[in-house]
């Protein structure tokens, strides 16, 4: 068998993390540095070792409970297991939408557009891209729009791969714009305490915003392309870009729409239910796509199994709650607030100071490795800082557009990267080469990064109520005694 290098870069890594919590003062003994280790392991692995990153995890959980890092009702209370349900329904709900043909709806509708150019098919294809990405998850979404691309390149005899480098970052940025997009944005809003609408009204514009940057960005970058396109409308105008094809879509538009307006009114509707307390923290969020997917397969029976086993991303969802139960075992044994510690009195500026560092990192971690890696390591060190002052609640934001925005720089930044790379290859085209990647995402990234710090600094983001401070007790002035 052939030595493979990664496994002494992965060797090294790891040592060098655990020297340098040991010297750096975040880990003290010998059970801090093992959990050091340990997380640092299934990070490494994950990054050069993709396909083994759910072994890694095993492994990882297996030695925390080994050395005594965490027991296993600690480890069973670690591993989120109202997010990974909430993402279980939402999952069951896209295999249902799917199966209506909703989604192939979608890509019809634009299909049947008249007067279409290359910049006004690149603008919905952008639009389209995020909208679908807030709403669905971003792998849903990235597999229909492709679907787009492919179809309409395809008739037009133009290289795709500039529309599926438009269409990824659209998504990456889309992803950020509401709690269903990306399981970023459902970690973040529980772990923070936001409801559906507070996220809205954080995360919500600074997307759009992002999102019209890229798109001038992109249209610029690849003006020839889609001067190309335009010309190819003109000589396809009267064979139009595919075969026009009626289907039912108002069942699953209903579905679609019921679900995201349950989930946006969930907090009144907590409140109504005296679902409130941090016991039910976002309680009826949580409980939505549970409830809309066993009506739904109560409806459709036959198909139910599939649903469950097909649509459902298993492997994904066992590595997240292993990941999550790794991730806090940092905070189980004080290295979270270590960081937290050594984070207040190395960055001045307070919370506003720390934005662009948070950015920073949740950026070049994401780039690399998949975000919810690194959002998992760094939740519990914001909210060690939100106990000590709410004005540090603004850093949730930050680790959020860090992590989804910092997806778009490289080719293995988001899981909506890989599966595009993937399609490119399966529909006969080469992948898209890193460097070529990597010149649009850098800028791109850059771009979007400090958009969203800017827009940190001017507009206050919501805080979530557990982050709001109570007004001081008012002073009752003692009262002279009437006996003397």
């Amino acid at each position: 068998m052939k030595f493979n290098p990664k496994v002494l870069l992965l060797a090294a890594v790891v040592a060098l993390v655990s020297l340098g919590g040991w010297f750096g003062g975040l880990a003290s003994g010998f059970t801090q540095c093992v959990t050091l280790a340990v997380f640092a392991g299934v990070i490494s692995t994950t990054l050069f070792f993709w396909e083994r990153r759910v072994a890694a995890a095993f492994l990882g959980v297996a030695i925390l409970i080994a050395t005594h890092a965490m027991t296993l009702q600690s480890i069973l209370k670690a591993t989120e297991l109202d997010i990974i349900f909430f993402l279980v329904g939402m999952m069951i709900i896209v295999g249902v939408l799917k199966d209506l043909g909703f989604l192939t709806w979608v890509i019809q509708s634009i299909i049947n557009r008249k007067n279409m150019n290359g910049v006004s098919f690149t603008a919905i294809l952008c639009v389209l891209s995020a909208v679908l990405a807030s709403v669905v998850d971003e792998v849903s979404s990235i597999v229909v729009v492709l679907a787009l691309v492919f179809q309409v390149c395809d008739t037009l005899k133009l290289r795709p791969h500039p529309f599926v480098l438009m269409a990824v970052m659209a998504t990456n940025i889309g992803s950020s714009a509401t709690m269903l997009g990306n399981p970023v944005g459902i970690f973040i809003g529980n772990k923070a305490g936001l409801t559906f609408a507070q996220f809205l009204v954080g995360a919500t514009p600074v997307a759009m915003v992002s999102l019209v940057a890229t798109l001038f960005i992109t249209v610029f970058w690849f003006r020839k392309d889609i001067r190309s396109m335009t010309l190819a409308m003109a000589r396809h105008r009267r064979m139009g870009l595919g075969p026009v094809l009626k289907i039912p879509y108002k069942t699953g538009l209903f579905i679609l729409l019921s679900t995201v307006s349950v989930i946006a009114f969930h907090h009144e509707i907590e409140h109504a239910l005296a679902l409130g307390g941090a016991a039910n923290k976002n309680a009826f969020l949580i409980m939505t796509p549970l409830i809309v997917a066993g009506i739904l397969m109560i409806w459709r029976p036959h198909r139910a199994r599939h649903y469950v086993e097909k649509d459902v991303e298993w492997w994904t969802l066992l590595f997240f709650m292993l990941l999550f139960a790794i991730a806090g075992s940092l905070n189980e044994q004080g290295i979270t607030q270590n960081l937290a510690d050594s984070l207040t009195k190395h960055v001045s500026g307070g919370p506003r100071g720390m934005i662009p560092l948070v950015l920073l990192i949740a950026s070049l971690g994401s780039a690399f490795v998949d975000n919810i890696v690194f959002v998992a390591a760094f939740t519990p060190v914001i909210q060690a800082l939100v106990e000590r002052a709410a004005d540090y609640s603004v850093l949730w934001w930050a680790l959020l557009f860090g992590a989804c925005f910092g997806g778009n720089v490289t080719v293995v930044g988001s899981t909506a990267n890989i599966v595009a790379s993937g399609l490119l290859e399966k529909h006969g085209h080469h992948p898209i080469r890193f460097g070529t990647w990597i010149r649009l995402g850098a800028i791109v990234g850059l771009v979007t990064a400090l958009i969203a710090w800017a827009m940190l600094l001017i507009f206050p983001s919501p805080r979530p109520a557990s982050a709001i401070e109570p007004d001081p007790a008012p002073v009752v002035e003692e009262l002279p005694s009437l006996n003397g």
